[in-house]
């Protein structure tokens, strides 16, 4: 029953007028962004933040999360037509996508991702109902020790499942951490790293980390590698499935969605992950798997599937924890922070109208992206036309003009630009930035139950490992870290990369 009465205050918050229509605006523009190839819905997100300052909170969020999972749907439109993927986690949908394409087969393969998208996003959501509160209610036993343990284990998480080298990763942990310390001390008050700026008393600026780091440097980057694309198909047609498609692609997507929903809570890149693993097992189970990299709708079905149900879960530790699973969870997070909410198990007692409004509209949102997807295809074949360099110089004055107008802080401006050549430099160091990003959002939680553990403690540091939990959270984080660095394991992690790349 009181999951009933939950569903009902979700609905009556997500079906409001003003919910309804940000939740379109959000799933419009990720559709847009994960078709227009080097923009994607981390620097979407990151540069919208500014702007949903004035919002309500469930109002913002609903929209921020519309952007994410709408991108997942945009990203196989341009991996089916022109072979190149919106979203990194599109990239196994164009191998066979972009070969039916080239057949004729275009809308079928469109309308096979919208259909398996749809699918698994509405299952995920309904997992995300029932694993939700339970694990919101075992995190309401944790304790400083606990949450300074599972911070850990997600960062080394993190490290792990990282594009590139594990090195590397870490440094990038170990930078976003020390750029967190930036500002005041949590219980002295004493300044720390503020080189004589009284702008940086309250800390670095979120939002111009974000944008600098994801907005800006994609955009530098994608300007020094813009090519012009070729739209494979000019006219999309027979934008459905026969009964004999439709019997193909039922067991993938059930298989993808089970797969994606899994994964979807690992940190790192667990909707990439997912739309990887769930091709490798289709071509596995196959009874032709020859047809693989040269049509097979299968291997559309089940990737697509996949990523949709890891983008879903993705939200669960987000919501349960307060721990974000990847960069665009790390972006909500600090959209709750704006807002001022503390994201964690206690916003499901504290704003249930919220947490259960955002989950709610995730099944709206869905519904809505079946419906803007397949009509309107042939307004994204034109999109794809757009040139690049059109489209950057508003996308730069948006979001500085958002990143002013939220403190009227002229040196915020100042903190995208530098955090925008950091991001462009890491970028040609072969540095993921995303892990930053991580560290910098989790480094002050990090310390505060490290410092609030060790006040319980008296100062003895044995109290990470005598509380069960803790010592198991952080078992798990140095078998994680030995895992990662195993060669074989690293050897298969960069496969994965590579054929995303």
């Amino acid at each position: 029953m009181d999951l009933l009465a939950h569903l009902s205050l979700g609905f009556e918050t997500a079906l409001t007028p003003v919910n309804l229509l940000y939740c379109f605006v959000g799933v419009l523009l990720g559709t847009l962004v994960g078709v227009l190839p080097g923009i994607g819905p981390t620097a979407t997100i990151a540069m919208l933040l500014p702007i949903t300052f004035s919002f309500e909170p469930v109002t913002a969020l609903i929209m921020l999360a519309g952007i994410y999972y709408g991108a997942q749907y945009g990203g196989s439109t341009t991996a089916i037509l022109i072979n190149l993927p919106g979203e990194s986690s599109s990239a196994v949908t164009a191998i066979d996508g972009y070969q039916m394409a080239r057949k004729g087969q275009a809308g079928p393969a469109l309308a096979t991702a919208a259909l398996g998208s749809f699918f698994a996003g509405t299952v995920a959501t309904f997992i995300l109902v029932l694993a939700a509160p339970p694990l919101a209610r075992a995190a309401l036993s944790f304790g400083p020790p606990e949450y300074f343990s599972l911070i850990v284990l997600g960062l080394v998480a993190s490290i792990a499942l990282a594009h590139g080298s594990i090195l590397k990763a870490l440094a990038m942990i170990v930078l976003g951490l020390l750029l967190g310390m930036v500002g005041q001390d949590i219980y002295t008050g004493t300044p720390r790293f503020t080189f004589g700026f009284f702008e940086l008393y309250s800390g670095i600026n979120f939002v111009s980390v974000a944008v600098g780091i994801f907005g800006v440097a994609e955009i530098l980057r994608n300007l020094e590698t813009e090519t012009t694309r070729d739209v494979m198909v000019k006219r999309v047609s027979n934008l459905w499935l026969t009964g004999e498609q439709f019997r193909r692609i039922a067991a993938p997507v059930l298989r993808g969605t089970a797969l994606g929903s899994a994964l979807g809570v690992l940190p790192g890149g667990g909707h990439v992950l997912s739309s990887f693993a769930s091709y490798s097992i289709e071509k596995r189970v196959a009874k032709n798997p020859a047809e693989f990299g040269h049509g097979a709708i299968e291997g559309v079905a089940g990737p697509e599937s996949a990523n949709n149900a890891a983008a879903q879960t993705s939200f669960i530790p987000l919501l349960t924890l307060g721990i974000p699973a990847h960069p665009v969870m790390a972006l909500m997070i600090g959209a709750f922070i704006i807002q001022g909410i503390t994201p964690g198990p206690n916003v499901i007692n504290d704003q249930p109208a919220l947490f259960w409004g955002i989950i709610v509209s995730m099944w709206v949102g869905n519904l809505m992206l079946v419906l803007l997807n397949l009509p309107l295809i042939g307004l994204w074949v034109k999109l794809l036309t757009v040139p690049y360099r059109v489209l950057f110089p508003a996308i730069v004055i948006f979001a500085s003009v958002g990143c002013y107008a939220i403190a009227s802080n002229n040196f915020d401006v100042y903190g995208i630009a530098l955090f925008g050549i950091l991001g462009y430099v890491l970028v040609k160091l072969g540095c993921e930035p995303a892990p930053l990003l991580l560290g910098f959002v989790l480094g002050p939680l990090l310390e505060e139950h490290l410092r609030r553990a060790m006040i319980l403690s008296r100062g003895d540091p044995t109290i990470f490992v005598t509380r069960p939990i803790s010592a198991v959270l952080l078992a798990l984080s140095v078998a994680a870290l030995i895992v990662a660095v195993l060669p074989s394991v690293r050897r298969k992690r960069d496969e994965v990369f590579v054929e995303e790349d």
